[in-house]
């Protein structure tokens, strides 16, 4: 490789990781220049197609992110990213989303699972999918008690789903006592909604009160571990600096199907937990 190119490249990779930090940080504004910035010189990065349009879906801007998605596709017809994005801005759009106010930067410690103060529930009776569309993986969500049952809201207090009365009753009976909680939407599909609650204040009337009890409480065990939740956000999100050309398509789908692997494993870790409770 020239210099030339080698100066390239590393222009390049230094560009992404900016863009890349400016969306970690919730700075959805300055990642549509900066990515707008490094298609001016490198036009046919599907990355950086793929980053824009995620910016622009996070700042309500739908016909801009579906143009920067298309445009992703042409580029690189087996474009995953760009096809379910495309698919969601539609529902978006139908669903008459608008973006959240406020938006927030994503914060990846919520995803790890300290034994005992946290754990990943799936949600029952959800919401419609229309309002499921505007859904995704990193978005805040509030708990609510509803006498006997414990609601998850969005920020907007919208409904989107009851907690399962076997992870429920516990928690509303600690959140009574004095206990505080975050919580996480993990995965999101029109089918399937799960989140992560964590314990973020203990009473000390609820000492040695587990919110998730299961067997072995020494040690911090990730339901969503450390490499499945940076491999959804670089592969979700566009973070690679992998390009997407015929010459790595092959690596690319070893990347998802080790995705698929880690998903599958992490699904049977909490199966074997909801068991043993």
């Amino acid at each position: 490789m020239s210099y030339e190119k080698e100066e390239q490249a590393r222009l390049m990779r230094q560009q992404s990781k900016n863009a890349i930090a400016l969306a970690m940080e919730g700075h959805w504004r300055e990642a549509v220049e900066a990515n707008k910035a490094i298609i001016e010189s490198f036009p046919d990065d599907v990355d950086s197609f793929n980053r824009l349009g995620r910016a622009y879906m996070e700042l309500g801007e739908y016909a801009a992110a579906s143009e920067a998605y298309t445009r992703a596709r042409q580029l690189y017809p087996h474009n995953t990213i760009a096809e379910k994005n495309l698919h969601r801005i539609a529902q978006l759009i139908e669903a008459g989303a608008k973006p959240e106010e406020n938006a927030s930067k994503v914060e990846t410690n919520v995803f790890i699972e300290e034994t005992g103060k946290a754990g990943v529930v799936k949600l029952i009776h959800l919401a419609p999918k229309k309002e499921l569309a505007m859904v995704d993986a990193g978005d805040r969500v509030l708990l609510k008690i509803a006498d006997s049952d414990l609601i998850v809201e969005n920020t907007r207090g919208e409904y989107l789903g009851l907690i399962e009365p076997r992870h429920s009753q516990r928690l509303i009976r600690l959140m009574n006592g004095g206990n505080r909680y975050s919580a996480t939407v993990i995965s999101a599909s029109d089918e399937k909604l799960e989140i992560i609650i964590r314990e973020t204040y203990q009473h000390p009337s609820q000492f040695g009160q587990l919110s998730f009890p299961s067997k072995g409480t020494n040690n911090i065990r990730p339901y969503i571990s450390d490499k499945l939740l940076r491999r959804r956000l670089e592969y979700d999100d566009s973070l690679s600096e992998m390009e997407y050309t015929a010459d790595n398509a092959e690596d690319m789908d070893l990347l998802s199907e080790e995705i698929a692997e880690d998903s599958d494993e992490n699904d049977e870790l909490i199966e074997e937990d909801e068991q043993e409770v």
